[in-house]
């Protein structure tokens, strides 16, 4: 039996993509830029925001500045910080999967590279209070997935070792992160990425449902 699950958020815990693409495209059109189709978000998300910023830029905007980051970044922190639960919505199944793995006395936490107070926020308007032990976000100093050092924080603070924890997350920074703090990991298909991403960054299991996380983290 795992003592931890350590959950990324974005397309893992919280379906944040209609969220993410409404608020995007919104900062681009203020900025005077044409919006990018809703699915080309899937792959640009799991980096952080600026390199968010980069990439959406990228595609509208080739040659763009470090200036031209900081004025997209900017507006757009300001748009989603005025409702960053704003079309966000649960996977189906997680809530029951969450607390059965509560029940059984399994530590859940959440690991994100969205900004801390807005992935705090998220992780805690969506789920019932006391649902995470933990909850971090970018913060200054502790470097971005995929470098393990947060994740490795994460598991300090929940009082276990990295080889008693499950990492769980939807893309190949999911992975890379659980792989780098020795951590066991799960790719999850109801999120952004797919199977052939997950399998390319060697995921140690792959489910497509919220209850298959049960007899990996309990068996």
């Amino acid at each position: 039996m795992k003592k931890a699950c350590i959950f990324d958020l974005d397309g893992t815990v919280a379906d944040t993509l209609g969220s993410i693409v409404f608020y995007a495209n919104s900062a681009l059109r203020e900025c005077g830029y044409r919006e990018i189709p809703a699915g080309r978000y899937r792959y640009l998300v799991g980096n952080g925001a600026d390199r968010l910023m980069r990439g959406m830029l990228g595609e509208v905007s080739p040659g763009f500045s470090e200036e031209d980051v900081r004025a997209l970044r900017a507006v757009y922190d300001r748009l989603y910080e005025s409702g960053p639960m704003y079309l966000v919505k649960h996977y189906p199944g997680l809530p029951e999967a969450l607390a059965a793995l509560r029940a059984a006395g399994v530590r859940l936490a959440v690991l994100s590279n969205k900004p801390d107070n807005v992935a705090c926020s998220v992780a805690s308007q969506l789920y019932p209070e006391g649902t995470f032990a933990v909850c971090h976000g970018q913060r200054a100093g502790i470097p971005r997935k995929p470098a393990p050092d947060g994740a490795l924080l994460l598991a300090g603070e929940l009082g276990v070792l990295p080889g008693d924890c499950l990492y769980i997350g939807d893309t190949d920074v999911d992975m890379e992160t659980g792989r780098a703090a020795g951590m066991e990991t799960v790719g999850v298909l109801w999120g952004f990425r797919d199977r052939a991403e997950l399998e390319a960054h060697r995921a140690a299991h792959i489910i497509s449902s919220p209850e298959e996380l049960l007899p990996l983290a309990l068996g």
